[in-house]
Order: C-alpha cells, then sequence, then structure tokens
C-alpha cells in the first residue's frame, strides 16, 4: 500500500490566501516589470514619455488589477459562504468527532468537497432506510391482514405481532408479557426467538429492580441487566428494549426486544414506532377481553334458552350435557385441538335449541309421528341454525347445529349431505347424540342398554362413521 501523500502548507492554505498569492505574482510583479522597462528606455531615450502618460498608464493598469481582484474575491468569498453554510448544517447533523473529521481541513474546496459526499452518503442511507421501511410495514401490514383471518383468539394475535415485528426489526427474542391484576405480576403470553413455547416460565414482580422504571415512566427504555428469574436468563442477560401497554392510565403488559447484534441500537424511530405498537396491542387486548366477556354472556343466555328447552320434555332433561360429555371424550380421544374440542363442547349444549320452535303436542307426543308432525320436527335443525346465526361469535357452531341429523348415505337432515360432506366435528356429535338418544328413557320406549345401544350403532355402517364409532365406545369401556 503506497504512503499517504502529504499536504504543503501552501497545497493546505486557505483559497482565498492562495488568491492572495496568486495575485501578487501575476498583477504586482508584472506591474514591477512594466516599470523598470520603462526606467531603460526612458534613460537612453529610446522612448519618449511623459511622467504624466505613464501616470495615468499605471492607474489604469492599477484600476484594472484593483476590479479584477474585486471580482474574483468576490465569486471565491460566496464558495466560501456556502463551504461554511454545508459546515454549520453538519455541525447540527453529525457527533462532533465526525464533524471534526470533515472539517478540520482549511482548504475550503476540500471541505465543500467532503461535506457534499457526507451529504449525499447520508441521502443514499435516507433513502434505503425508507425504503427498507417501506417494505417492512408492507411484510407486516400483508403478514398482519393474512393472519388476522385465521386468527380465533387474543393468545394467536399476540404471536403472530410478536414473530412479525421482532423479525422486521432484527431482534433475536422477543416477549410479550401480560400483568395478573390480583398478583401485580408479568407472565409470558407470547415469545420469540430461542425461548421456548413449551417451558414453563414463572410469573416475574413488578418491581423497581425488574421493570419497575418502565412502569413508572410509562415509556419504552433500554434496560441492562436487571435481576430476573433463573429461566430468563438467556433473554434478559443483556440489553433489552421494554414498552409498557397502557391502556387509559391502565397497565394491561409490556413488550420486549433484544440482542439486534447485526444492526445496533433501537433508532429514536423504531422506538416511536414500537410504543404506538404497544398501544394498539393494549387496545386489542382489552377490546378481546370485552368481546370474551360479551361472547360469554351471549352463549350463557342462548344455553339457558336451550336448558328451557330441555325442560319442557321430562324425558330428554340432561340429554345436553350428556352430548357435550360424550362427545367432548370422542374429541380428545382423536386429540383434536383445543379449539375444535370447544366448538364440538358448544356445539353439543346448543344442538336442540331450534326445538323452541316445536309445539309441546309434537315435541312430548308417545307415540309415532305423521309425516307433517315428522318434517316440521325436523325443522328444528333450520331454527337452531337461525338462532345462532345473527350472534357473530356463535357462527362456527352452525355447522354442527344444522347438520348434526344428517347420515353418511345422504339419508339424514335437512340437506340430505352425504359421506366426507359431513364435517368431522358433525360426525363426532352425530354419534354422541345418536347414543344418549338409545340409552335414556323416552315418551315411546324404554331405555336400552349399553349393549343394545353398541349393537344398534354398529348395525348404522352405512350410516355413521364406524371408526368414530369404534374409538367412542372404547373409551366408554375403559370409564365404565
Amino acid at each position: 500500500m503506497p504512503d499517504k501523500i502529504k499536504l504543503t502548507a501552501f497545497e493546505n492554505a486557505s483559497i482565498l490566501r492562495r488568491f492572495h498569492i496568486f495575485f501578487v505574482i501575476n498583477s504586482l510583479i508584472p506591474l514591477a516589470v512594466l516599470y523598470y522597462f520603462y526606467v531603460q528606455i526612458r534613460d537612453q531615450g529610446i522612448l519618449e514619455l511623459t511622467a504624466g502618460d505613464f501616470n495615468t498608464t499605471l492607474i489604469w493598469v492599477a484600476l484594472g488589477v484593483v476590479v479584477g481582484f474585486l471580482g474574483m474575491r468576490f465569486s471565491l468569498k460566496a464558495l466560501i459562504d456556502i463551504s461554511e453554510a454545508s459546515k454549520k448544517t453538519l455541525k447540527q447533523v453529525l457527533d462532533p468527532t465526525k464533524y471534526k473529521e470533515l472539517t478540520e481541513e482549511k482548504n475550503e474546496i476540500v471541505v465543500l468537497t467532503r461535506t457534499f459526499n457526507e451529504i449525499t452518503s447520508r441521502l443514499e442511507e435516507n433513502v434505503k432506510r425508507l425504503e427498507s421501511a417501506k417494505k417492512t410495514l408492507h411484510q407486516v401490514l400483508q403478514r398482519v391482514s393474512r393472519g388476522m383471518s385465521s386468527l380465533e383468539n387474543i393468545d394467536s394475535f399476540l404471536e403472530l405481532i410478536i414473530q412479525t415485528v421482532a423479525e422486521a426489526f432484527s431482534a433475536k427474542f422477543a416477549m410479550i408479557l401480560v400483568k395478573d391484576e390480583q398478583t401485580e405480576t408479568l407472565s409470558p403470553k407470547a415469545v420469540y426467538g430461542f425461548l421456548s413455547r413449551e417451558r414453563s416460565y414463572s410469573p416475574i414482580k413488578i418491581t423497581e429492580e425488574t421493570f419497575g422504571q418502565v412502569v413508572r415512566e410509562k415509556r419504552p427504555l433500554i434496560l441492562v441487566r436487571r435481576k430476573f428469574p433463573d429461566e430468563y436468563s438467556e433473554m434478559f442477560n443483556q440489553e433489552m428494549l421494554c414498552a409498557p401497554m397502557f391502556l387509559q392510565d391502565k397497565l394491561l403488559g409490556l413488550m420486549c426486544f433484544g440482542h439486534r447484534a447485526t444492526t445496533g441500537d433501537f433508532k429514536s424511530d423504531e422506538i416511536n414506532l414500537i410504543a404506538n405498537l404497544a398501544l394498539q396491542t393494549a387496545v386489542a387486548m382489552e377490546n378481546a377481553r370485552l368481546n370474551e366477556n360479551a361472547e360469554k354472556t351471549y352463549f350463557e343466555t342462548i344455553s339457558a334458552l336451550a336448558l328451557a328447552v330441555e325442560a319442557r320434555d321430562k324425558y330428554s332433561r340432561g340429554h345436553l350435557d350428556r352430548v357435550a360429555d360424550y362427545a367432548t371424550r370422542i374429541a380428545r380421544h382423536l386429540n383434536l385441538p383445543e379449539a375444535d374440542i370447544k366448538i364440538l363442547r358448544d356445539g353439543a349444549r346448543l344442538h336442540d335449541i331450534g326445538k323452541i320452535g316445536i309445539p309441546d303436542d309434537i315435541l312430548k307426543k308417545a307415540g309415532g309421528l305423521s309425516v307433517e308432525e315428522r318434517d316440521l320436527m325436523r325443522k328444528h335443525t333450520e331454527i337452531g341454525e337461525n338462532i345462532i346465526k345473527p350472534i357473530t361469535s356463535l357462527r362456527k357452531l352452525c355447522d354442527v347445529v344444522r347438520h348434526h341429523h344428517e347420515l353418511l348415505d345422504g339419508s339424514g337432515y335437512p340437506d340430505g349431505l352425504k359421506g366426507e360432506q359431513i364435517s368431522l366435528l358433525t360426525r363426532i356429535l352425530t354419534i354422541a347424540d345418536i347414543f344418549d338418544a338409545l340409552t335414556t328413557t323416552r315418551s315411546y320406549r324404554e331405555a336400552y342398554s349399553f349393549q343394545q345401544a353398541q349393537d344398534e350403532l354398529l348395525k348404522m355402517k352405512d350410516k355413521i362413521d364406524q371408526n368414530i364409532v369404534k374409538l367412542f365406545l372404547e373409551t366408554l369401556e375403559k370409564q365404565a
């Protein structure tokens, strides 16, 4: 590598000083030479020139030099002013060390060039950051939009948020901690990174040694090496950004991000963005809580209505709870997700609610039903669907409520579905419903024994799912 070229004092001089030097060389010296030749010519008598003529010539030459000097100086001064203005601008945006490095040269052209390069570099960096921010925001919106349609509870939403934001900001880990109002502690609700979702984490007390400062100041802060339980050591052994989730001065939890080894510290605009995100997440959590309470109220009201319908017929009392129990046993034996088990359990409790629209003389009739009466009785599945369908939170139950009398061979009602057209949850509910109907006393017959009911289910091989029947009977035998 060649040695760095060192500038001389003249080369490193300001442009104004160099101009003065060049002016002396290019203007005053020629005048002196001109005067010398005049003296020589005059003394030797070669050229006759009066003193007045010479003075006039000298004045005009000097005047021209002065005008040229002022013009050049004015132009150069404008250039210097631009350089000084750029230096002042840089001083406002650069750290002192970088500013000193750029402006230590006395040569204004060098400073102006460096300033221009630095500004250009910063503009390019800002453009790249804006493009990156735009791309990140677009990806976040796309991901959240795709995920929202499939989210069934606030936990899934929080998982989506924390993963998306952590990846957008290149954080190696992230966590949402939710506050327990009774114990005044924070517990992980959603985690991202090397933390295990299956691992058990103990609650963290809200103290000054942990998150006290963040909670007290109600703003995002960078925390370094705070005191936490051992299982959090991987996450909290280095600095992290913690943003409180407040809603109307009520703390709902915290969002924590950290370990940005590749991109450096969080910048002010990123911290502001995360602060806004924490607020919006707090709003979503509160709305979810309110919706959950409303959904619970709706369901309890409709369930009470279903029990009222059940109470009209002394022979069917307890039917809803038993069917819900049987259906839940089958679902758990099949290792179905908790969300599906909940749909099945709630659907079982409401599957006969449509019977509220069936007259008592048909509902309680001891003998067989006429064709007209049977058609009216079959309407209870559609009536039940129409009762729960307007309630958004209960719409996911519509399938099992409407179709729990459908059979695999297409002989069921109300739509005559066949085979795989009938959902798994509906097939489970159908079997649970038939078994309870067989094993309980009705107005028109006595209850079947377990063996009789089992034989009856096995006879219906073309109508109900025999794989589910086999699993169901196994669960009953184990728990007998």
